[in-house]
């Protein structure tokens, strides 16, 4: 008898407690649609990482989450959303786009120092540094650890580096400084697509027009697609390459990159910074192998998963892109395929991958929350344009003007719906 009524009341708990995270979940997601709709500022949250906020000499938690600070207004009753009123500095902070900033305040920067500094570096605390911009000047050093292309112990560093800088050489001796008649029909086909792409990659940037550049572009590219068959090149990888490219040329070239050339670069120099372009690139790609073969499935199997989160964050624009016909394979893959390098300002571009790496083996499912938050800053606009006006405005969405602000607002936006949809699965379910 007792067992029963035992179980009973565990059955009670259980459903009280479902119901409990349901409300929770509800009422979060209200919070985030107000947010789309502007009605309040989770804009004011702070996306900082825990250890930003906690005492340095206090026990400090190591894994990938986040404090987020809401307003007293915004925070609702979220109980499963971590919560904590900031001071009006604060606020002051995030309002007048402090997070473009963040990167290099001096607190940020002593941080950053203190991990990079150690004879290994903690790459659990420099992703969760990273995730919210890293220095332009550290970049080169912390983009090479979190992906792995240099080792966390400083002792072995340099040493790797240049082993994988010299195997780079060789690789470009073998299989592109030799002679057409070396190479089969496939392999020449392929370079001739990659010399037609590069003059195509970032457009509007001038730096990338210069010769000697898209020569390194080629040889970077070619010398991948070579050592990686079962891909090959893929239109849209030579995007890819363009961040890193930039940020291991600033550790030797100054100022603007309008003003930069690197026609009086060493050959040497030259081929340390496409050897760690093309590390970095190989990197970043083992984590999404099947992005990029055949058909492509691993983009197919995000641009459908985007479309289930749209439609659970944003009915109406999800109804109304459904009644128009829009398929999300005619915009969104182009976003998958080039990580949103050409639908963005490319002066946002390296603060944006800032996120990506630090995200690590995560980077492919992060990516749908990025782009779903991407997509629905535009939710009104869209709900008032026809099948062929909306292929238009998402072909040629107005960000010429964006600034750091608005990358933060959608980095934002996708890490609480990342938190919410993680912690509650079944609401992404069919």
């Amino acid at each position: 008898m007792n067992s029963n009524n035992n179980s009973s009341s565990h059955g009670e708990v259980d459903q009280r407690n479902k119901e409990s995270l349901d409300s929770r979940f509800n009422q979060t997601l209200k919070n985030v649609q107000g947010l789309l709709k502007g009605h309040s500022i989770p804009g004011k949250i702070l996306l900082t990482r825990r250890l930003d906020i906690l005492d340095d000499s206090g026990s400090q938690e190591r894994s990938p989450s986040y404090q987020r600070s809401f307003s007293q207004n915004d925070a609702g009753t979220s109980d499963d959303m971590d919560k904590s009123v900031e001071n009006e500095d604060a606020a002051n902070e995030v309002q007048n786009s402090a997070m473009g900033t963040r990167a290099t305040d001096s607190a940020r920067v002593t941080k950053f120092t203190k991990e990079l500094s150690g004879q290994m570096v903690i790459l659990e605390r420099l992703r969760e540094l990273a995730w919210s911009g890293v220095p332009p000047y550290m970049r080169p050093n912390v983009w090479r650890l979190l992906l792995g292309y240099a080792p966390p112990n400083s002792d072995r560093r340099e040493g790797v580096l240049r082993r994988k800088r010299l195997e780079y050489l060789d690789c470009v001796a073998q299989f592109y400084d030799i002679p057409d008649t070396e190479r089969s029909a496939d392999e020449i086909n392929m370079l001739r697509q990659i010399a037609v792409d590069c003059p195509r990659t970032v457009p509007d940037v001038p730096f990338f027009q210069q010769a000697q550049v898209q020569k390194s572009l080629e040889r970077i590219l070619y010398t991948w697609a070579i050592r990686h068959p079962a891909s090959g090149y893929v239109q849209g990888i030579n995007d890819l390459v363009t961040p890193f490219l930039v940020v291991f040329l600033s550790e030797y070239l100054e100022g603007s990159i309008d003003s930069w050339s690197i026609s009086d670069m060493s050959a040497g120099k030259i081929s340390n910074i496409e050897a760690d372009c093309y590390w970095c690139l190989s990197k970043l790609l083992d984590g999404m192998q099947d992005h990029y073969t055949f058909a492509q499935p691993g983009i197919q199997r995000l641009v459908f998963k985007l479309k289930e989160l749209v439609r659970r964050i944003d009915e109406p624009v999800s109804r109304h892109m459904e009644d128009q016909g829009l398929e999300y394979l005619q915009f969104a893959f182009r976003w998958f395929n080039c990580l949103l390098i050409r639908e963005i300002p490319f002066h946002l571009v390296t603060r944006l991958w800032d996120t990506y790496l630090a995200e690590g083996d995560a980077l492919p499912d992060f990516l749908v929350y990025i782009f779903a938050s991407f997509l629905l800053t535009w939710s009104d606009e869209l709900q008032k344009l026809d099948f062929q006006e909306m292929v238009m405005f998402l072909q040629h969405l107005p960000t010429q003007n964006w600034t750091h602000q608005e990358l933060e607002t959608v980095l934002s936006r996708a890490y609480i719906w990342h938190s919410m949809f993680n912690s509650s699965p079944s609401h992404l379910a069919s």
